[in-house]
């Protein structure tokens, strides 16, 4: 990956709590102290600025160039990969130095990031998604009978002896944890969205091979039978969550478990949705979920649970990902979300590099034009954003 020498002057720097008046010098692409900073770096004035960590955005999809489930299982690869780069770009250019790609991605996409091949954020991807037949990741309806195995976002794969191999072919492919789906979901057509999917028996099987691995798992799930089901396995990353009740924030919280909520989707969807072509079914499910995500951001966070930030933004929608934010915000706080953005998503992701500004960190931030604590546009408003620093270089 291109890194690069840089400080930073002037600028009120985040520490997690508060902002800091302090110089950020970066050797290499990771933070130094002042005294190993080199005299030949570049320097970057940020007097009268704010200077924040590199965002995360922990439920990305690179390769969701469409609306409908079928176009994006099953169109070209090359396609897709190539729209997929063009995806990472912009969300980089957003702010978002490290993304989570949550179902898709693959060990190509990665060696193209880790070659430069374009600009995009530090890449975790789990390969495609396991689901149940007839389960959210299987993106046939009832009528329509043809195959379907796999596709570049999801594998359709039943019983605990499949699921173990599945398991271990992402994990000998280069992927950084493993995704299931363990509810019913939007998109997917014949699945109610709250049924749990998947025995317990065949979550605690995906769970055990991505432990030993030294891995984790993560798992789409709206309600709160799918919830517990999910984290009674062991599952460690709760992905949506929104129809989870207090009794269910509290297990999650007990458990160690984390939410990452994905606001903007149905935000996204209930305003665009149609018009770009989303199915009926899917706008009906959609509405089920819109009104509760943000009440389970506040659930969460009363019970004590770590709250991350993802934007799941399928297509066209992808230019809605800033949106997320502010929906956050308004279920919690600036501060809040900040830290969901940040060192919650670095905690969950697993790189103690990732998330802050300290010695030993990436070169990932942010400079923005004010104080998000007073004023938190600034923390969804693309022109707000007066630079963006990835391993050191300006971006």
């Amino acid at each position: 990956m291109r890194t690069g020498s840089l400080i930073i002057t002037g600028a009120q720097v985040w520490d997690g709590a508060g902002f800091t008046a302090r110089d950020v010098h970066i050797v290499d692409g990771r933070v130094v102290s002042a005294a190993e900073a080199g005299a030949d770096a570049e320097k970057l004035d940020a007097s009268g600025r704010w200077l924040i960590p590199g965002l995360i955005d922990a439920h990305f999809h690179a390769y969701a160039t469409s609306m409908d489930g079928l176009e994006n299982e099953r169109g070209p690869l090359s396609f897709t990969a190539i729209n997929g780069a063009r995806r990472l770009t912009r969300a980089l250019q957003r702010g978002f130095t490290t993304v989570r790609d949550v179902a898709g991605g693959d060990i190509g996409l990665a060696q193209a990031v880790d070659a430069d091949l374009f600009l995009s954020p530090r890449y975790h991807f789990t390969g495609p998604a396991l689901s149940q037949t007839g389960g959210h990741g299987d993106p046939r309806s009832a009528h329509v009978d043809v195959c379907f195995s796999h596709g570049h976002m999801c594998e359709v794969v039943d019983g605990v002896d499949n699921l173990r191999l599945a398991v271990r072919n992402r994990m000998r492919t280069g992927a950084h944890a493993i995704k299931v789906m363990a509810s019913g979901g939007v998109f997917s057509l014949v699945d109610p969205i709250r049924n749990p999917q998947y025995s317990s028996e065949e979550l605690r099987a995906v769970v055990d091979e991505a432990t030993r691995r030294g891995s984790y798992v993560c798992a789409h799930a709206y309600s709160s039978e799918a919830v517990q089901h999910a984290v009674a396995a062991g599952i460690r990353s709760i992905e949506h969550g929104n129809l989870i009740d207090q009794a269910t924030a509290e297990m999650m919280a007990e458990a160690g478990a984390f939410l990452v909520p994905t606001l903007a989707a149905y935000d996204a969807m209930d305003r665009r949705g149609e018009d770009l072509g989303l199915n009926e079914t899917s706008l009906a499910k959609n509405a089920i979920v819109l009104e509760k995500g943000q009440d389970a951001v506040r659930l969460a966070h009363a019970a004590g649970v770590r709250v991350g930030f993802g934007t799941d933004l399928m297509g066209d929608l992808e230019d809605d990902q800033l949106a997320g934010i502010r929906l956050q915000v308004a279920a919690s706080s600036a501060a809040e979300t900040l830290r969901s953005m940040t060192s919650v998503n670095a905690e969950l992701i697993g790189d103690d590099a990732l998330g802050h500004l300290g010695e030993g960190a990436y070169g990932d931030a942010v400079l923005l034009a004010s104080d998000p604590l007073a004023d938190p546009s600034v923390l969804w408003e693309q022109d707000a954003r007066v630079a963006v620093v990835r391993g050191g270089v300006v971006v």
